[in-house]
């Protein structure tokens, strides 16, 4: 018999004032309740029980027992409810990171999302760094590329690419290149990720035959708003996710610029710790998102 149910053999015979009455209550028979009331007495050195032939009675040191026994088998019962309401009902605090530029994507559901699960406070941080979910106590994240850490898990998302995109004007004034060799000389408007310093590298198909392109950078920054809206203004090339690009190429304020070398689809994928396993809150923000995220664009995809 196990400590739990030794706990519970123990209260139920210190309520109901003998062996028979707990044994039918649990479905064990008067001796097995006797047993486990004895190894429990012999576990913690003292007797709980006071017997003669015809009675059982609580010693002094039993009462106290049984009183912060009853308090623990209370709070079991109460993480049970607890448990299954949150089954029921999603709740408590969300924590998602993201990448920056994804907030085009998510703020659009977040209301939808708030209205559907009321019971969830979302809490969401847009940041370029790379985060450690479990050290960091994050619950789901946005990622790209491939997952390497076998402490996540993952769902995957609609893939997104990096368009090279000019203005009509640029693209006027500067020629409109016609394979990688014509980049020679053009101008770039060019993204640096904040967290490492790293600019993001422009990946196209038979790039390697082309090493050494002469690309200059015009214009540099960690926000892909502003890689935009520099496109937009004809300043230079720029390398734009098309999700985020897909409503200027639609109205014709961007051209796309070499769309037959574009590099394959980079993953997305929405993920959570593993050790968490999938709670209700982390299972409906998961569902929710994966069926709506990256779905309105089908740019070069």
């Amino acid at each position: 018999m196990d400590r739990l149910s030794g706990l519970m053999t123990f209260v139920r015979t210190a309520e109901l004032g003998s062996f028979a009455a707990a044994g039918r209550t649990l479905g064990l028979s008067a001796s097995a309740v006797g047993k486990g009331v004895a190894r429990l007495e012999a576990q913690l050195g003292v007797r709980l029980f006071q017997r003669s032939t015809r009675s059982i009675r609580l010693t002094d040191e039993g009462r106290l027992f049984q009183e912060r026994c009853r308090r623990i088998l209370d709070d079991l019962d109460d993480a049970q409810a607890t448990l299954v309401r949150s089954t029921e009902c999603p709740r408590g605090r969300l924590r998602v990171t993201t990448p920056m530029v994804m907030y085009h994507e998510l703020l659009p559901f977040v209301a939808a999302f708030i209205e559907r699960y009321p019971q969830i406070e979302l809490d969401v941080d847009f940041n370029d760094r790379m985060v450690d979910l479990i050290e960091e106590g994050i619950d789901v994240a946005i990622r790209g590329g491939d997952l390497p850490d076998s402490r996540l898990m993952s769902r995957p998302l609609p893939s997104v690419r990096v368009l090279l995109c000019a203005s009509p004007a640029y693209l006027h004034k500067h020629g409109t290149p016609g394979c990688i060799r014509d980049l020679d000389d053009h101008l770039a408007i060019r993204f640096r990720f904040s967290g490492t310093g790293k600019m993001r590298d422009w990946h196209m198909v038979q790039q390697q035959e082309h090493p050494e392109l002469r690309i200059k950078s015009l214009f540099t920054c960690n926000s892909m708003d502003a890689v935009k809206a520099m496109t937009l203004q004809g300043l230079g090339i720029g390398g734009i996710p098309d999700f985020l690009a897909c409503d200027a190429l639609a109205e014709g304020r961007l051209v796309q610029v070499l769309p037959d070398y574009v590099d394959p689809p980079n993953r997305l994928s929405l993920v959570w710790p593993s050790s968490r396993h999938l709670s209700p809150k982390i299972r409906v923000f998961v569902d929710f998102m994966s069926e709506r995220l990256f779905l309105g664009c089908n740019t070069a995809r």
